[in-house]
């Protein structure tokens, strides 16, 4: 029976050894929660960290950790103290940590922890592979994991890999500066589904794909060898029963029962009933923007000071990675802040920042949601923030005013919070004033609107609707498959060559029987093509041609002298075993003249692209430009072509990273056609990689063998994954 395997850093339980014995505690928030019906439902483990170290784990309580985790569906990846050093407090939260949230200054690249850290996802990938079979299913989370897809693909090929990003994923220009981008990149693309929460990350990861890795990217979709990777945002929500239901009874609950915390936030209300709470909640980290948050708050003093004495700022900062030096000096930072800003406001009566460093028990953190008046969480950058989401879920009445940094990724699905900018103090000083005079009619509309929203995608729906979209994921592969040159099917297709008595072989040239390069006069074949093309030509009972959008001039001095059969420039010229280029259609070129000026002036606004001009054709080659900004230009040279030709009789054709001018009536289809019809043949086999050959795969009668390279959408049967396969393939025709 198959299973879900769940991978984090850290295990959903928590560890304690006290009397000579181990107990497991479920944790609470946070991933735990979210994961709770995936883990809980069906066949299920989960891997990670336990959170103590090999030197803090006694030999003789390893086997009883193991037996204590089992019983909670979990399973131990074991890290030395020097190991979770370099992983962990290293290149996870000194390199990605910062670089990520756009802290470049505090990015550290240091060898050290690359190569640990790449040693302990290895850790994690070996776990993984111990426990999982071919039909489980793997779910990946964060940013310590990045490695761990691609180290599980590469043993177990057909497995199903899903990986989650719970942080923001950087512009290309901030990403490109991390020394191992390529391989955090292929890292992640061992997945069948990325996730992110919103779209703008999704987007920064496939232009870094793209960029970087040169790979074809299609709307959300990666093309990579014999596999499409599926890139999708995923907002993640929080457990809104939970909240709500913490809140209700919270209302409900008599004097006697309230904690000191609440009494406390009860008796100034009661003292001055105008006053207003604003709530700050974070862990202690520079991406949250709570040093900035605190000069705003003086700012919004001085600019507002009609509410000394009527607003205090609730500060709770959750202690976190204390031991690395960054977090310390921010700690040092704030705590002068709030002291300095305290001294400068307060009266005998008022202060205006209580100020907590330390964690809270869930019950006061439901006694802050619920007395405060204003939620003001305004990081600098954040992946979610699921804070706010549930500041809003507590408001039982609808009241109450989120102001939220248009920053976090929670922003793009609550546009009814007061969206401001945290470093514009002037817009964040006149958001805390509209909070606090908005009437309470509004503050019911917006929040009403909110928790609809929350309710019904939930941490739960988040979760089901990842799983649902990587089994998706997983049956569009299994569909993909059949139409995959497997060893099996290559096996009948050759048996059907060796038994035709006479074959016709229509053969593409680049991004077929060659790769691509930038300079398209540097992609000569090699010593390997020309014997297996000679091997092919000499072949008795084959007919083969080489088919190319290519010009005459390059095909003369590339293979003229061995004599193959050649169309190019699309149909427009024919060569038969060695005889000089004829022309295959009548064609003008008396239009290149008008044409011409127009690609040029794009050349001239785009960098890296250039003109190959051909006997009939011009074409337009954008392969060295930047990627989006090269699709951009191609789009818009169609729409200006297409209304300068008109009635022409031209065509344009987008090929992989070029786009040309021709006669409308020359395609490779109608030019194999005509070879088709000189003879009987009993096996026709064609194969190309771009538009141009879907002419001849659409043309060419049902039962030829048509063969796409690569993944994209085509009319051919099959396909196979790149010009390596190409020739594998066209070996085991050569051994007939």
């Amino acid at each position: 029976m198959s299973k879900t395997i769940i991978i984090s850093n850290r295990l959903p339980v928590q560890l304690q050894i006290s009397n000579g014995g181990i107990t497991a505690v479920p944790s609470v928030g946070g991933l735990a929660t979210g994961m709770k019906s995936v883990h809980s439902s069906g066949d299920s483990l989960w891997i990670g960290w336990s959170g103590l170290t090999d030197e803090e784990i006694p030999e003789e309580l390893s086997d009883d950790i193991d037996v204590a985790l089992a019983k909670h569906g979990s399973s131990k990846v074991r890290l030395t103290a020097q190991e979770v050093d370099g992983f962990y407090y290293g290149f996870s939260n000194r390199t990605i940590w910062p670089l990520f949230h756009y802290f470049l200054e505090y990015s550290e690249f240091e060898l050290d922890s690359w190569n640990t850290y790449k040693a302990v996802n290895q850790k994690f990938a070996d776990a993984i592979l111990e426990k999982a079979g071919d039909d489980d299913t793997i779910w990946i989370h964060d940013y310590q994991l990045m490695l761990v897809p691609q180290m599980v693909r590469e043993k177990r090929p057909n497995i199903s890999i899903g990986f989650f990003l719970h942080i923001p994923f950087p512009s290309f220009e901030i990403f490109r500066t991390m020394p191992w981008r390529e391989e955090v990149l292929r890292g992640l693309l061992g997945s069948d589904l990325i996730g992110f929460h919103i779209y703008d990350y999704e987007r920064h990861f496939l232009s870094s794909v793209r960029r970087l890795l040169g790979l074809e990217v299609s709307f959300n979709d990666i093309y990579l060898d014999n596999r499409i990777i599926k890139v999708d945002s995923f907002p993640m929500g929080i457990d809104y029963k939970k909240f709500r239901g913490a809140a209700e009874e919270h209302e409900n609950r008599s004097p006697d029962e309230l904690s000191e915390l609440q009494k406390r936030l009860n008796s100034h209300k009661t003292s001055d009933p105008d006053s207003k709470f604003l709530l700050s909640i974070d862990r202690l980290d520079y991406s949250k923007g709570i040093a900035k948050r605190l000069n705003a708050f003086e700012y919004f003093l001085n600019k507002y000071p009609q509410y000394k004495e009527k607003v205090r700022l609730i500060i709770l900062a959750v202690p976190s990675r204390s031991n690395v030096p960054q977090y310390q000096l921010l700690k040092r930072e704030i705590d002068e802040l709030v002291g300095r800003i305290n001294g400068e406001f307060s009266t005998v009566s008022w202060t205006p920042i209580w100020y907590f460093y330390r964690s809270m028990p869930f019950e006061n953190l439901i006694d802050l949601y619920t007395s405060s008046d204003i939620a003001w969480l305004t990081p600098l950058r954040d992946g979610m923030n699921l804070v706010a989401k549930e500041y809003i879920a507590t408001r039982t009445d609808k009241t109450g005013v989120l102001i939220l940094s248009e920053m976090a990724g929670s922003a793009n699905e609550m546009n009814e919070s007061l969206l401001i900018n945290p470093n514009n103090f002037e817009q964040i000083a006149d958001a805390i004033n509209e909070a606090i005079n908005m009437p309470i009619e509004e503050q019911q509309a917006r929040n009403g609107q909110l928790q609809e929203r929350l309710e019904r995608y939930n941490v739960e729906r988040w979760a089901n609707d990842f799983m649902t979209s990587l089994e998706a994921q997983r049956d569009r592969e299994a569909a993909n498959v059949s139409a995959r040159i497997t060893d099996l099917r290559l096996t009948s297709i050759v048996e059907n060559y060796s038994k035709s008595k006479k074959r016709l072989l229509f053969l593409d040239y680049d991004g077929t029987l060659a790769g691509f390069h930038n300079d398209p006069q540097k992609a000569s074949p090699d010593e390997e093509l020309y014997e297996l093309l000679d091997t092919l030509h000499n072949q008795e009972g084959t007919e083969l041609f080489l088919i190319s959008g290519r010009d005459k001039d390059t095909f003369t001095k590339w293979f003229l002298h061995k004599k193959y059969n050649m169309i190019v420039e699309h149909g427009v010229w024919i060569s038969r075993k060695g005889e000089e280029f004829k022309l295959l259609e009548n064609v003008k070129n008396d239009w290149m003249e008008k044409i011409r000026p127009v690609l040029e002036s794009f050349v001239d606004r785009t960098p890296g692209s250039f003109i190959e001009e051909k006997n009939y054709s011009l074409a337009w080659h954008y392969r060295k430009t930047d990627p989006d900004f090269g699709s951009l230009r191609a789009t818009e040279l169609t729409t200006v072509l297409t209304s300068l030709i008109g009635t022409d009789d031209l065509s344009v054709l987008n090929g992989n990273k070029v786009m040309e001018v021709k006669s409308s009536n020359v395609n490779k289809g109608r030019a194999s056609m005509r070879m088709l019809g000189e003879a009987d043949y009993d096996f026709v086999f064609a194969i190309g990689d771009d538009w141009t050959d879907e002419f001849m795969f659409q043309e060419l009668p049902e039962s030829t063998v048509t063969v796409k390279v690569g993944r994209q959408k085509t009319s051919a049967k099959y396909f196979v994954e790149n010009t390596e396969k190409v020739r594998v393939l066209l070996k085991a025709f050569a051994k007939v």
